[in-house]
């Protein structure tokens, strides 16, 4: 089924490689996060040229090309375009990555898809908790009860959810990851633990342990893992190293059910002997570590977390906090992470409102305003991609606004009580169940006040809007700008281009021309900023600030570099009528490829005057576009 996004999808995939560059592709709530076999064939600044991509970020050992709300349209048509499927698309590339990375990409995996279902559980619950506080429904209500199975599933059978997406990421029968999460929280396994112990291990140290039961007469710390973490992730881990053995051992005709079943009396018994207490024990560490550094100075602590967390957020590294946020709600009650980053997102709203106010540049508006819509629902990464990162200034107000508005949460005593929405949905997870419902969330409200207050102001002291100077700058070497044509040919609409993001003018206007001589030579003296590694796309920048993208034929990247031959190199200095790249017309027609060039001036919103040319043919050197 055609997308309106299949002209996009055509030029990431184009430019990220080729389909087959491509080792796998998921996405989050504003990325397309691929994982490259090659990166070094990636085009990254042909990819930044595009209006419809706010940014390109290489971190993690992923590759993100960030995109917007509508990433996950998106998403689907680079999957139709490139002919993957969504299992295909998770292969994994990991032996060229770093431990660091690879522990990144393998948490983002295991939890990127249960964060909504996460955060609408977590809105469910602090909307009950605001009914019961307003006396509207009570705990003992059929409607209280009903909802609350909504508000509580996931957090309960959490190892249920996570023994399945640990399943798909360690590359394992999906139901043995499932059976593994049920067991740890079968009913009568958590009943046994409300009887008298047989004995105690461990008596009188940290690690001092009731023993319920017995397995071949081996003791069994039994632990409470509805609502855990870490256990059953390590449980599947494990599991995916015996089932690859138990695959080689056991014959095909009986493997269907022999191989579950070796796996499992091997994975479970060692689960609840072995890894079980030790990952309990290390649940147990690292909620105390948090919570010591809180207690050693609440403050600094705050300043530290929310000043760094969008700069966590650029990297990646956030979504590696996000078990440990878990861990502290099930093993503490309540987190300190999450609430001393509560000013972040809102701060750059603020720095928006701001830019919004001052800016008279019509794109930095306009890609303000989205990004603010974005932004007060937790959605950050196109205020920080589009706006605020490029500003420089702007982005580290932020931070500095972020870090002062984590510590004041930290002095107020704020604290994050259940997972929930985003942005202005996130305020329910900051009520104390066991406390003033409005007290805890106006603390909150006051630490992010205090926060937007200073970026806004900031903001407005320091932005200053760079279009005029930019422009002006262009104009003082000469009233108008004149681009000479690249080829000989026939000249086309741009709009007539059979592709949607040249067509659209997504990438900024221009014209084409279906060339009648296979030579590509330079419209204006300038450099080279970009050469696509196939020879069929180059990008240059005139002495006098003007940006042009010149792309031979349609997909022609397909070609993978045959029919063309490059004649400069990136970063070469050129003069108007060097040559820049020679093709085989009819080679690549024979392909089954078109040659219609589009000419595209990518800054194009910098210039209040731009004329085509008005003949239908043109020769090299004949001027085609003017600039004013």
């Amino acid at each position: 089924m055609a997308s309106k996004y299949d002209g996009l999808a055509r030029i990431i995939i184009q430019n990220v490689g080729g389909k087959e560059n491509i080792a796998s592709l998921e996405h989050c709530f504003t990325r397309l996060r691929f994982r490259l076999k090659d990166e070094s064939k990636a085009n990254t600044e042909m990819l930044k040229q595009s209006d419809e991509i706010v940014n390109v970020i290489q971190s993690g050992g992923q590759y993100q090309i960030v995109i917007g709300n509508h990433v996950g349209a998106v998403c689907e048509a680079v999957l139709d375009k490139a002919k993957l499927k969504k299992a295909d698309s998770e292969e994994q590339n990991e032996e060229k990555q770093g431990i660091f990375s690879r522990i990144i990409n393998t948490i983002s995996g295991i939890f990127l898809p249960v964060i909504g279902l996460l955060c609408a559980a977590g809105m469910m619950k602090g909307l009950l908790v605001i009914l019961t506080a307003a006396g509207v429904l009570a705990e003992t209500d059929g409607t209280y009860i009903i909802l609350s199975a909504i508000g509580n599933c996931i957090f309960y059978f959490f190892p249920v959810f996570l023994g399945y997406t640990a399943a798909k990421k360690f590359g394992i029968s999906e139901i043995i990851g499932l059976a593994i999460g049920t067991i740890m929280v079968y009913p009568t396994l958590i009943a046994v633990m409300s009887g008298e112990p047989l004995s105690v291990l461990f008596e009188g140290t940290a690690f001092e342990s009731n023993v319920f039961l017995t397995f071949l007469e081996i003791p069994v710390l039994l632990n409470d893992y509805s609502s855990t973490v870490i256990p059953v992730i390590l449980a599947v881990w494990f599991a995916s190293k015996v089932e690859k053995v138990a695959k080689k051992i056991i014959p095909d005709v009986v493997k269907s059910f022999l191989v579950p079943l070796l796996t499992l009396a091997i994975v479970i018994p060692i689960t609840f002997l072995v890894i079980g207490p030790i990952a309990t024990w290390l649940s147990s560490g690292i909620g105390l570590i948090v919570q010591f550094l809180f207690e050693l100075n609440p403050i600094l602590y705050g300043v530290f977390v929310g000043a760094f967390w969008q700069i966590f957020v650029i990297f990646g590294i956030h979504q590696g906090l996000i078990p440990i946020v878990l861990n502290n709600l099930a093993t503490v009650g309540y987190d300190t992470i999450f609430a001393a980053t509560l000013a972040a997102p809102f701060t750059q709203v603020a720095i928006l409102i701001a830019i919004i106010l001052k800016t008279k540049n019509q794109k930095l508006k306009t890609t303000s305003i989205s990004a603010f819509f974005s932004g007060i629902f937790g959605i950050t990464e196109p205020a920080i991609y589009g706006v605020t990162l490029p500003l420089k200034k702007t982005f580290i107000i932020s931070c500095i606004a972020s870090g002062i508005g984590g510590g004041i949460a930290m002095a107020l005593g704020v604290k994050f009580y259940t997972m929930g929405g985003q942005g202005i949905f996130s305020f329910p997870c900051y009520i104390d169940p066991n406390g003033s419902a409005v007290n805890s969330v106006l603390m909150a409200v006051i630490s992010i006040v205090i926060a937007m207050v200073i970026a806004f102001v900031a903001t407005i002291f320091i932005f200053k809007d760079k279009k005029e100077s930019k422009v002006k700058e262009t104009k003082n070497d000469s009233q108008s700008v004149e681009i000479a044509s690249p080829m000989k040919g026939d000249v086309v609409a741009l709009h007539d281009v059979k592709d949607q993001v040249f067509a659209s003018g997504t990438m900024g206007k221009g014209i084409a021309i279906n060339p009648t001589e296979g030579k590509m030579i330079a419209p204006i003296d300038g450099v080279v900023t970009s050469l696509f590694p196939t020879g069929h796309a180059i990008g240059i920048t005139g002495s006098n600030g003007v940006e042009i993208l010149i792309h031979v034929g349609m997909d022609t990247v397909n070609l993978k570099g045959a029919h063309f031959t490059s004649k400069v190199k990136q970063g070469d200095s050129v003069k108007q009528g060097d040559l820049l790249i020679e093709f085989d017309i009819e080679g690549i027609v024979n392909a089954g490829y078109s040659t219609t060039t589009p000419i595209i001036i990518t800054n194009s919103h910098q210039y209040a005057n731009f004329d085509l040319t008005t003949k239908e043919n043109v020769s090299s050197n004949d001027t085609i576009i003017t600039l004013g």
